[in-house]
Parts: structure tokens; C-alpha cells; sequence
């Protein structure tokens, strides 16, 4: 179990799978063989395996204790999931709730669960199974959906997009939680505590957004699937091949790298595999990494 605390908030990390996702090249279409073989001292085995060419990733919730509160961001794929167009999701087995058992969290201490968008691999343990119903898995928290991307797999909604798969996301991880009262649909930004406040961060999907922390001198951001690769500190250009908006995603990493980079601020991405989490500094028209947390 690895934990950090920043200032006040001790961090926890909950990994629910890690190792080779697919193609690296067809996961940063944008960045070409030389740039993984230029950097494979750093980039191997933790985030590429060269041999095979295929990108390293993670899945994994992050556990925040902050103000007397439990906070989850993101809560990875789920088990026994219907995802016919993505069968790496598919009725996965792990045991996500007993890991979390394992850091001292039960589903009742649950007060905040973060959904930094929504795609089937950042919600899929809003919900368990019971008596044939998906029901909320933390019974006292708050869901912290943007509202953006709650309409963008509503299929009511005049803003769904209508992708693979999203109304099966929407059906066992979303709507229960709707339907329990849970769910917050929040826009323009949303304070958490004194510590943890949400930002829009679109591009990746409609509504996807980051987790800011800042506690006495300590900084970092969450910044979900803003980033899925470190190639992308490199070049913020590149965006992987889930980007809905490529020119926005682009827009916004570059924004986020930039205040990291100047405020220090420790950068933690959803699927970084290895530590997890990256130091960044601007180098030229890019950024580079000083070092892994």
C-alpha cells in the first residue's frame, strides 16, 4: 500500500490492475518510434514494454483523507460489467472493495467519490450488485459527476453522444446513483473542503475535469486522463486515441502542464503506471520530468 501525505492530506493509492493495455503507438497515435526508443531508459518497463511495443497503464483509485473526510477519486472498472466494445473492461473479477479494506476504508466511511469523467474505467465501482440491482457501493457519499458528462451518456439527454457502450456505463455506474440521490452534478468549479477544489478540464470528454490540492506549501492536481502516457509531458500536443475533442484535450493538458510546471505543483494522471505521479518543468515548447513521487 503507497501512501504519501501532502500538507494535511494523506494519499493513499489503490491499484486495481497494472500492466500492457494495447499498442502504444495506436494509444499516442502523435508520437512517433523514436521518441519511445529515445526515452526507453526511463519509459521501460514501467510505462512500455519495447519488446512488445505496448503501452503500460494502470487502473487505480486514489484515496484522499482530507478535513475529517474519506475521498475517493475514480473508482476503476467494476466487476461483472457488460462492455462488448471494450473487452479489457469486461466482467473483470478483482477485489477492489477489499483493498480498500486493506488501506482502513470501509464502504460506509466513504464521504466524496471524484468521477474525473466519465468513461467505464473511471466509474465502474460507483456501483456494486445486489439482488440483481446495481446500487450505490458507498451508501453515505456524494457522487461528483460533471454535469457535462452526465448528459453527454444520458440517453434521454439532447447532449448523448451515443458511444460504444455508454449505455451500459450509464445503466449499472451512473443512473443508480442518480436515482439514490447521491449524485452532485456540478459545473464551473466545485470546492470539496479547504483543500480540494474541482476544475473543468475539457477536451477528453465533455466534461472532464481535475482535482486541485493544496495544503500549507504542498501542491498537486489530478488530472485524470488529461494525460495517459508520459510521452505526452514531453510533447502536449499528442493525445491519446480517447480524446473526443483532440484540439481542446491539447489546449487544456498544455494549460495544466504549464501551471504545474510553475507552481510546482505534483502531477498525478489516472493510468501512470510506476509511481504514479511526476514532477514537471518546461523544456522549450514541452516540459520534462525531474522526478517521480
Amino acid at each position: 500500500m503507497e501512501r504519501i501525505v501532502l500538507g494535511d492530506v494523506e494519499i493513499t493509492r489503490i491499484v486495481e490492475w497494472q500492466g500492457p493495455f494495447g499498442p502504444a503507438r495506436a494509444i499516442v497515435p502523435g508520437v512517433g518510434p523514436e521518441v519511445w526508443r529515445d526515452h526507453e531508459k526511463w519509459l521501460a518497463p514501467e510505462h512500455w514494454e519495447p519488446g512488445t511495443d505496448s503501452f503500460v497503464a494502470a487502473l487505480q483509485t486514489w484515496v484522499l483523507r482530507s478535513d475529517g473526510m474519506t475521498v475517493l477519486v475514480d473508482t476503476g472498472v467494476g466487476y461483472g460489467r457488460e462492455r462488448p466494445h471494450t473487452p479489457q473492461f469486461a466482467h473483470r473479477q478483482t477485489d477492489f472493495l477489499g483493498q480498500l479494506a486493506a488501506a482502513g476504508v470501509r464502504p460506509e466511511d466513504v464521504d466524496i467519490v471524484v468521477n474525473t469523467h466519465v468513461h467505464a474505467d473511471h466509474v465502474g465501482w460507483n456501483t456494486v450488485e445486489r439482488e440483481g440491482e446495481w446500487v450505490p457501493a458507498f451508501p453515505h457519499a456524494r457522487y461528483l459527476i460533471a454535469a457535462a458528462d452526465y448528459a453527454s451518456v444520458d440517453p434521454q439527454s439532447d447532449h448523448w453522444l451515443g458511444r460504444p457502450d455508454d449505455h451500459l456505463v450509464f445503466a449499472d455506474s451512473i443512473a443508480p446513483v442518480r436515482h439514490a440521490g447521491q449524485a452532485v452534478l456540478w459545473e464551473d468549479t466545485h470546492r470539496i473542503d479547504a483543500h480540494l477544489t474541482l476544475e473543468p478540464a475539457p477536451g477528453h470528454t465533455p466534461g472532464s475535469s481535475v482535482l486541485r490540492l493544496e495544503s500549507g506549501t504542498d501542491r498537486a492536481v489530478f488530472v485524470g486522463d488529461v494525460l495517459h502516457s508520459p510521452v505526452q509531458i514531453l510533447d502536449p500536443s499528442c493525445n491519446s486515441c480517447f480524446c473526443e475533442d483532440e484540439r481542446a484535450a491539447a489546449a487544456t493538458r498544455r494549460r495544466l502542464l504549464e501551471r504545474a510546471a510553475d507552481e510546482r505543483e505534483l502531477v498525478i494522471p489516472a493510468h501512470f503506471a510506476g509511481s504514479g505521479t511526476a514532477e514537471v518543468r518546461r523544456a522549450g515548447s514541452g516540459f520534462a520530468i525531474t522526478g517521480w513521487a
